[in-house]
């Protein structure tokens, strides 16, 4: 995307994955792959967050209802 925003990674050309280090996610965080969905045109994204105890509880799945 040529408009300012940076993925963090693309694989396949169908999922985003947002990578994040922080001790609490905020809604801004949700809405940002939601936001990089929808600018991309794809289904769907992931937002992980590696700053936990158990990353498990800290992988978010995010999908584009096109």
């Amino acid at each position: 995307m040529e408009i300012g925003y940076r993925l963090d990674i693309l694989v396949e050309s169908k999922v985003i994955i947002e990578l994040k280090s922080v001790e609490n996610l905020l809604d801004l965080h949700h809405k940002q792959v939601i936001t990089y969905l929808n600018l991309s045109g794809l289904k769907l994204g992931l937002l992980v967050n590696f700053n936990s105890d158990d990353i498990s509880k800290s992988i978010f799945r995010k999908v584009n209802n096109l």
